[in-house]
């Protein structure tokens, strides 16, 4: 898989080195002199340039890639090269980099995003699913589909605890994806009996509230699911 890196601060050198370590063809721009830390990821080529430029992205020949990776410290700059990767070279996966979360809400298919990532929103996620017993937590949307991952982590006291999974009633689309017991994920089965403690990551359409309603009734103590106060992180899988 050939990935152009916008932005070749900590985060691009980082992104590109665990790519690189997977063996896929890597290319970081930056058009700041002080960032061409060449020796720092040898193995990837560089250029010195501006990524808003579209003689910069034809340089890297982003028409024969298959990821764009807009990874600066600058929201603008990251929408304006996914726009530019999407609209003028066609590229069939773009990914943003979202800095300040009051600007995630534009960083969607309309600016040419398809997997937007919001450090601050998945540790505020990360940060409730580690505290919160017996609240659906969601975890990260699924941004081509709109389906959600959730959390929730069983209380001793949940009618669930002690059914077996295949007889219980699961809402709507949602779906079990695994339960995690201890520091052991385990593929669920009809047969498998869910436990106090146990930590479910369930599928569930985030457009549907009534779906999201009745899993929290069903496995839980509040009446609706917590979240982030603005839209959770949207992901894709690779």
């Amino acid at each position: 898989m050939r990935v152009v890196i916008a932005g070749a601060g900590s985060v691009g050198r980082s992104i590109a080195r665990e790519l690189l370590h997977h063996e896929h063809e890597v290319v970081l721009i930056d058009k700041e002199p002080a960032a061409m830390r060449v020796s720092s990821v040898a193995e990837a080529e560089w250029l010195l340039a501006d990524a808003c430029e579209i003689s910069t992205l034809d340089e890297a020949h982003l028409d024969t890639c298959d990821v764009v990776v807009a990874a600066t410290g600058d929201d603008k700059v990251n929408l304006v090269v996914s726009l530019l990767a999407k609209t003028e070279f066609a590229v069939p996966r773009t990914v943003a980099r979202v800095n300040n979360p009051k600007n995630e809400w534009m960083f969607d298919d309309a600016w040419g995003v398809d997997v937007p990532v919001s450090t601050p929103r998945i540790m505020t996620s990360l940060v409730e699913e580690a505290v919160t017993v017996g609240d659906l937590v969601r975890i990260f949307t699924f941004h081509a589909s709109g389906a959600s991952m959730y959390e929730i982590t069983l209380a001793d006291d949940t009618p669930v605890v002690g059914q077996r999974v295949g007889a219980i009633a699961w809402p709507g689309h949602s779906v079990l994806a695994a339960i995690i017991r201890g520091d052991r994920p385990i593929p669920p089965s009809p047969d498998d009996t869910l436990e106090g403690g146990d930590e479910l990551l369930l599928i569930a359409s985030s457009q549907d509230p009534a779906d999201l309603e009745q899993l929290q009734a069903l496995l839980g103590d509040s009446p609706t699911p917590t979240s982030p106060t603005a839209p959770a992180p949207t992901a894709e899988a690779p």
